[in-house]
């Protein structure tokens, strides 16, 4: 039981959710706005993804997450900056007999330090690595990361004094986290994100989920989260396994059912829950504290 958690909120993502809900932000100023208000809310960390605010789409454009930074670190709310780098590792094969060439429409390949573009002109206190390649049951998409490029990833993140937060969907990924960790390409303290309830990764059931924290890097800091309905009880459970919390647009769009969430109310109401299990919420300076972090702008 961990009775000292953070939350993280991530914002919004890069899925297709944006037409789903109207509370999905979209525009650097929507989404600057929305970590603003979750860390008003209670959440130490703000994990970020930018949108193209035409297409609604998830976007690598680093203007855009210039904006976003800028709108939150000139406001007067601390929050702590974790950028995602899993942008640029999508492929969506051809259709049937004839995979190759990709399909353009879905395909955004580049390599591992253009992925870090934004991180390197930005230098977040946090940014994302996804420690693993898998399918996410849409059809012939594959999120792809190689052991290469995680590793040219990981170094660079590395020498840019960024904390990377390794974001494992699966027992593999957690294999591959622990190589790094051995080989010095992961400095302590270790934090990781579990990411249960994926379609094809780890399913988020207590048993699995207990079986990736039995398998962590040693004095790791980690959070767990799910999906959907999922999401809120997660709070609970990621608590009760030891680690700390995420909610957010990202990964849900009901606060209960019929009832649209924000960021905020995801936020709110998880605090909710950890206070009602005698949680003490832990604020930004704190978590600098635990996780070694380098205040920046």
């Amino acid at each position: 039981m961990n009775f000292d958690a953070f939350i993280t909120c991530a914002v919004t993502g890069s899925g297709d959710t944006a037409g789903r809900s109207e509370h999905v932000p979209v525009t650097p100023a929507e989404i600057a706005n929305a970590a603003i208000e979750a860390a008003r809310a209670g959440a130490a960390i703000a994990h970020i993804h930018v949108r193209d605010p035409e297409t609604g789409r998830g976007s690598r454009d680093v203007a855009l997450y210039r904006e976003v930074v800028d709108r939150i670190r000139s406001s007067d709310t601390d929050v702590i900056i974790n950028l995602t780098a899993g942008m640029g590792g999508d492929i969506v094969f051809g259709p049937g007999e004839s995979p190759l060439p990709p399909d353009p429409a879905g395909t955004d390949m580049a390599g591992p330090l253009a992925r870090l573009a934004h991180v390197e002109e930005l230098l977040p206190e946090i940014c994302t690595l996804d420690c693993g390649t898998m399918n996410f049951a849409e059809a012939d998409y594959v999120m792809t990361n190689t052991p290469g490029t995680l590793r040219t990833m990981a170094r660079r993140v590395q020498e840019l004094g960024v904390r990377p937060e390794l974001e494992v969907f699966d027992t593999g990924h957690l294999v591959f986290v622990n190589e790094m960790v051995r080989e010095g390409l992961i400095d302590d303290p270790v934090m990781i994100q579990l990411c249960m309830g994926i379609p094809y990764g780890a399913p988020d059931d207590p048993q699995t989920l207990m079986a990736m924290v039995n398998r962590l890097p040693a004095g790791a800091v980690f959070s767990a989260f799910s999906l959907g309905r999922m999401q809120l009880p997660f709070v609970a459970m990621a608590a009760l396994a030891g680690g700390n919390v995420r909610v957010g647009l990202e990964d849900n769009l009901w606060l209960e059912k019929g009832v649209k969430a924000t960021n905020r109310s995801l936020t709110e109401r998880a605090a909710e829950i950890l206070g009602a299990m005698n949680v003490r919420l832990l604020g930004p300076a704190e978590v600098r504290e635990k996780l070694k972090l380098t205040k920046r702008g």
